[in-house]
């Protein structure tokens, strides 16, 4: 006779490794500020790559960024690109209007 126990299916989903506890309110910023800076870069005329180098973020950070990939991106990061977005948006009407 065999002395190992049987597993019920809660056991067995009591081993499964589980994801981070989600902060539902920190999602729901990061949702925020990743739609804003999203739609600052649509709204702008500058390219991707200028962008990226005026936000000091390698390109394809901003690639990633604009692919939805919230999960790689902190609060402090988006708020970070939001504020130099911001900057972006200053410089460029400056340059509309100071002529060359």
């Amino acid at each position: 006779m065999s002395t190992a126990r049987l597993t019920t299916g809660w056991d067995a989903l009591e081993s499964i490794p589980t994801a981070p506890d989600l902060n539902v309110r920190e999602l729901e910023k990061r949702t925020r500020l990743m739609r804003v800076v999203t739609r600052q870069i649509a709204i702008s005329d500058l390219p991707n790559r200028k962008i990226a180098q005026r936000a000091g973020i390698p390109p394809q950070r901003l690639s990633d960024l604009l692919a939805g990939k919230i999960e790689q991106f902190s609060v402090v990061e988006l708020k970070a690109l939001k504020h130099s977005m911001e900057d972006v948006d200053a410089s460029q009407e400056d340059d509309a209007i100071t002529p060359p």
